[in-house]
């Protein structure tokens, strides 16, 4: 059985739905081989309905070459959508035995009742021994909207109403340097157009001149280490990673302009059984050497599976630069580990100019959730959480897979 990981359905702030496969080796299985004694939830529907098991378990059928698909309907609410309908399909597949990673090309189209049509594939190719791994992310968004203005001291009664058309293309080639470092080079493109800010005399207007269409063209450099076994729920492991772009007129671009992010992901288990674990993610973004669009600023919830920021709504926050901090203490409620929960906090600064204008105010988020275990192979658990911000901002975060 393959299960897809949806990351991004929040209940106020992120309404985008990105589906990830996840990394369900045999060779990770029998490593650790605690699911005798867990439960999930089709462990229970067995019970219920009194479902002899297969003989056969779900590691002896991942092969190398054989193709997995696995569909995910999802109906949802986000303040930023309204009611939100998913279908998410996934192709998962191995091009050799472990330890290569599981391959994945993913496919889910998102409409929502604000008539946002999100339509994003997104590929993760591993060669035999993880040689080499292929990224792609190409999106198409048609996307009525709210923007909040620049800087960490924007008012979040000081809301903005855009809409505009998206077109994202990432791809990536990355080469194996040594176990868990690969490096490599790709291309970045974000066009959008019919742009329609409904404000008046709003950051929007004066930071992009009424502008109704943008192009970011850039050459990309990536460097990440990466010691998790499993991506989904990751325990003892380490994840950094470090993108250089270079957006230039020459490809395309409205402006020359410079761009960095760096992230890194901590997972320490504080019990020998891993049934309690402290995680740590930082997710740091930085514009400089020219004039990004406003659209293409950094800003909360517009992390690759869009979930910076629980507590606030998707672009609450936006500026020149992001440093963002979260934590998450994660521990299991039922011994069989059906029931778990966790209790979270983060943090996060947005500089409204290159010059700082506006910056040094720090955002604080927390909140708590729960989790239930829907596939304990690849311990995949479906995510609820209720988070806080300033100024009243509130509201529910959903996910299938760790936010984080």
């Amino acid at each position: 059985m393959v299960i897809t990981l949806v990351h991004g359905m929040a209940g106020l702030a992120q309404s985008n739905v990105i589906v990830q496969s996840l990394p369900y080796d045999s060779a990770f299985i029998k490593k650790h081989d605690t699911t005798s004694k867990q439960e999930d939830v089709m462990d229970v529907i067995d019970k219920v309905l009194k479902i002899k098991p297969s003989s056969k378990s779900d590691s002896e059928q991942v092969k190398p070459g054989k193709l997995l698909w696995a569909v995910f309907p999802a109906v949802g609410y986000a303040l930023q959508s309204g009611v939100v309908g998913i279908v998410a399909a996934n192709l998962s597949f191995y091009t050799d035995k472990a330890p290569t990673n599981l391959s994945s090309i993913t496919f889910s189209p998102e409409y929502s009742y604000m008539h946002q049509v999100i339509v994003p594939i997104i590929t993760s190719i591993w060669t035999d021994d993880n040689k080499f791994n292929f990224l792609g992310d190409l999106r198409y968004y048609k996307y009525p909207s709210y923007t909040y203005g620049l800087g960490s001291r924007s008012l979040l009664g000081k809301v903005d109403s855009i809409d505009y058309s998206y077109f994202k293309f990432y791809q990536e080639a990355l080469m194996k340097i040594e176990p868990h470092l690969y490096g490599g080079f790709g291309y970045n493109l974000d066009y959008h157009w019919n742009i329609k800010d409904y404000g008046d005399l709003t950051d929007f207007d004066q930071y992009s001149n009424d502008a109704t269409k943008t192009v970011s063209s850039g050459l990309v450099a990536h460097l990440k280490y990466d010691t998790r076994e499993n991506i989904n729920n990751p325990v003892n492991a380490f994840y950094g990673s470090i993108i250089y772009r270079y957006n230039s007129t020459l490809l395309g671009s409205d402006n020359n302009w410079q761009y960095v992010q760096i992230e890194m992901r901590k997972y320490i288990s504080l019990d020998h059984r891993q049934k309690v674990i402290l995680a740590f993610w930082s997710w740091n973004e930085f514009t400089f050497g020219g004039k990004a669009p406003y659209l293409d600023l950094p800003s909360t919830g517009w992390d690759t599976y869009n979930n910076t920021g629980r507590g606030y709504i998707q672009g609450r926050f936006r500026g020149a630069n992001m440093v963002y901090l979260e934590s998450e203490l994660r521990f299991n409620i039922t011994k069989n580990g059906l029931l778990g929960g966790v209790i979270f906090c983060n943090a996060e600064t947005v500089s409204r100019t290159l010059s700082d204008e506006g910056g040094g105010v720090i955002s604080p988020g927390e909140g708590i959730g729960i989790r239930l275990k829907l596939n304990r192979y690849s311990n995949t658990n479906l995510c609820l959480d209720y988070g806080f911000g300033t100024d009243g901002s509130r509201g529910f975060f959903f996910n299938i897979g760790e936010v984080f």
